[in-house]
């Protein structure tokens, strides 16, 4: 069955919240009929026992609903490449209480529905699109190289990293002229998230060998003016010209 604007990840908490109001529904209709459901001692019970749940499940509670909500909201699917509040990895498991992420290093964090739902959710495997997820890195270089060679050298760099595509092609932004540098942002569009990191390696290795195999330093130059001690810096005082009371002001 198809629904229109009805997502195929809904169904399973949907038919999990629909079973659930059913339950909760039958229950109130067959209560009246328990044997002794009117007697003191079996209302007090009920109560007793409502109170410690309510008590007792402000947290579990929290987490049921977060993670209906987070179903709802569609910010990540069980294996898609995220970062939520420090760790980020593969999404492995979603459940009623908790959400699994299994690490760079191979480990599996469980981190509960409400954290998450109250941190940024990063995704790198949501909007891929045609063209993928763009990789970037900035370098400062000084003034000194031509920015048209160091456009040149990035993008041979990127084009020979495995994992970065020739198509659309990578390209550079000059993003700042700084005192004593200029910024360059180099791009590139991956397809392959789960490998984010070892592309970035395998990226500057190259951002090295280019430069270095093309004699061009990567650098952040400082430059510092010195003066003389014994001058003062200190500029002289001008006298403000004020016109006196009865006398016509200078022209």
């Amino acid at each position: 069955i198809n629904l229109q604007s009805f997502y195929p990840e809904w169904a399973e908490t949907s038919y999990s919240l629909i079973k659930l109001m059913i339950y909760a529904l039958t229950a109130v209709i067959v209560f009246p009929y328990l044997p002794g459901s009117s007697s003191p001692a079996f209302q007090g019970i009920s109560i007793f026992v409502g109170v410690l749940v309510s008590l007792g499940s402000t947290t579990a509670v929290s987490n049921v609903i977060a993670g209906v909500v987070l179903t709802y909201t569609r910010a990540f699917a069980v294996g898609d490449q995220v970062e939520v509040g420090g760790s980020r990895g593969r999404i492995v498991e979603r459940s009623t209480f908790v959400t699994r992420i299994q690490t760079l290093k191979n480990v599996i964090v469980s981190i509960p529905n409400s954290i998450v739902l109250n941190n940024n959710v990063i995704n790198y495997s949501k909007n891929m699109g045609q063209s993928g997820l763009l990789v970037h890195t900035t370098i400062t270089i000084g003034y000194d190289v031509p920015w048209q060679t160091v456009n040149e050298l990035l993008i041979e760099a990127a084009l020979k990293t495995e994992g970065i595509l020739e198509t659309p092609s990578p390209f550079v932004l000059q993003t700042s002229l700084d005192d004593n540098y200029v910024s360059y942002e180099l791009n590139g569009w991956t397809r392959k998230p789960e490998e984010l990191p070892r592309i970035y390696s395998a990226l500057h290795a190259n951002i090295l060998d280019e430069f270095h195999g093309h004699q061009v330093e990567i650098t952040s130059p400082a430059f510092r003016a010195i003066r003389a001690a014994d001058a003062s810096t200190i500029p002289p005082v001008k006298q403000s010209q004020q016109p006196q009371a009865g006398q016509e002001p200078p022209d």
